[in-house]
Formats: C-alpha cells, sequence, structure tokens
C-alpha cells in the first residue's frame, strides 16, 4: 500500500500485466504498461519501488519481445529513479538479460549503456568488460547499426574505466570493428581508436599509447590490402584533427 495515488488506480495499472486481461482487451496492452512503467515509479517514487517490482520483473520475462525491448530502452531512466541500491538488487539481473536478448531487445540496452553503467558501482561495473565484446556479435550480421551504436558507446564508456582495463579488454573491440564491411562502422571505429589513445597519454600510461601505435602499424600500415592501409591513414586523419581541435581549445 501507498498514498501516493488512488490505491484503485494503481492496483488498475498492475492489473494490466494478466495474460487473461491481454487476449480479451488488447494485445498491445502490456506494451502500453511497460511504456508508461518509468512514470508510474517517478510518480511513486523509490520508497514504493516495493509496489511496482513484481509487475516489472512480469514485464521483463514477456513472451512479447516488443515488451521487453520497450524496458530495456527505459532501464537507465528507471535506474536514475531507483538509485544504485536497488538498481544493483533489482535491476542488474534484468539488465543481464536483456544482454542474452534478441537483437531487437539488445538495441534498447545499447543505446544507453553508458548511461546505465555510470549508475553502477566500479566493481560491478568492471563485471561489464567481460560482456562488451559480445556486441560485436548479432543475431544478423547485416545489422550494422548495431555495431556502429557499439562504436558510438565505447567512445563514451572510455571514461569509466581505467587504461589498463581499457587496453586489455576494449582495445580488441575497436580492432575488430575497424576492420568492419561496412565503411560507417569503420569511420566511427577510427574515432574509436584515437580516443583510446588519447586515454592512454591523458592518463600517463604511455608505455600503453606505444604498444597500441605499434600495435596499428604492423596491423594496418604493414597490411597487404589496400583497405588496411587506408584505415591507417584514416586513423592518422581522424588523430590529427582531434589533436588540431583541442590545441584550438586550449589557445
Amino acid at each position: 500500500l501507498q498514498d501516493i495515488i488512488p490505491q484503485p488506480l494503481l492496483d488498475q495499472y498492475l492489473s494490466m500485466t494478466d495474460p487473461a486481461r491481454a487476449q480479451t482487451v488488447d494485445t498491445e496492452i502490456a506494451k502500453h504498461c511497460a511504456y508508461s512503467l518509468p512514470g508510474v515509479a517517478l510518480t511513486l517514487g523509490r520508497q514504493n519501488w516495493h509496489c511496482l517490482k513484481d509487475t516489472y520483473e512480469t514485464l521483463a520475462s514477456d513472451v512479447q519481445w516488443k515488451v521487453r525491448r520497450t524496458l530495456a530502452f527505459s532501464i537507465h531512466e528507471l535506474a536514475v529513479i531507483l538509485g544504485d541500491q536497488l538498481t544493483a538488487a533489482d535491476l542488474v539481473p534484468i539488465f543481464n538479460g536483456f544482454l542474452k536478448d534478441l537483437d531487437e531487445v539488445r538495441i534498447g540496452v545499447l543505446k544507453h549503456l553508458y548511461d546505465f553503467l555510470k549508475l553502477l558501482h566500479a566493481d560491478k561495473r568492471r563485471e561489464y568488460l567481460y560482456q562488451l565484446q559480445e556486441f560485436v556479435v548479432t543475431d544478423n550480421s547485416r545489422n550494422w547499426r548495431f555495431r556502429y551504436e557499439l562504436a558510438e558507446q565505447l567512445i563514451l564508456i572510455l571514461e569509466l574505466y581505467n587504461p589498463n582495463d581499457v587496453y586489455d579488454y576494449l582495445r580488441h573491440i575497436a580492432l575488430t570493428l575497424c576492420s568492419d564491411k561496412v565503411s560507417e562502422v569503420r569511420w566511427i571505429s577510427f574515432k574509436l581508436v584515437v580516443a583510446i589513445l588519447q586515454k592512454f597519454y591523458a592518463n600517463s600510461a604511455n608505455a600503453l599509447g606505444l604498444n597500441f601505435i605499434n600495435e596499428l602499424v604492423v596491423r594496418f600500415r604493414h597490411c597487404s590490402k589496400w583497405v588496411g592501409r587506408q584505415a591507417f591513414a584514416f586513423i592518422c586523419q581522424v588523430g590529427m584533427f582531434s589533436f588540431c581541435f583541442n590545441v584550438g581549445k586550449t589557445e
């Protein structure tokens, strides 16, 4: 029970997840319920999350992927409402389930991956380093926008991890994306590579930066295929533009 909104109104909302109701009233009713859940949670406040927890878990396991997709797109907003403790206890398990779901659901998590991870404690956040590379593999290899979104999110995520973690885990993903078959994915990946180098040198991890540069030279500069050598030229181009832009800002 709660005293924020009329209890009959809340009970009516919670009943929308009843499968029998979906069959007799509206097959889309669970999706509408999932769409409005963050707003209901915000109205009730985190102290009344217990009123919505079971409903949220029911929606998160709904057989319709559109329902799960809707929740995946808003889970980062719900995490802000609930705070770190409730997020770790109740949202992280559902978030982990979404990571293994269909691409149509995973894209919702991926688009706001940085927004969600930054809300977690450092030790919990570090656990996802092992799972980020799973985003490179999709149900449909033609879904290049998925990999493009991954590269964009990684550029933001770099700030959440230390240089050693970036070198050990995120570097491999960046190099894989730089060799993607789609030029749009390669181009955003070149920006990711430059951002990684900036991360190393901004944190005085010069040895890691030098190792990464040597790896880029071997992998792309001396590549037997012209597309690899072109990639190296583009990386240099992006890096030079970024350098000049930062110098301009400081002056």
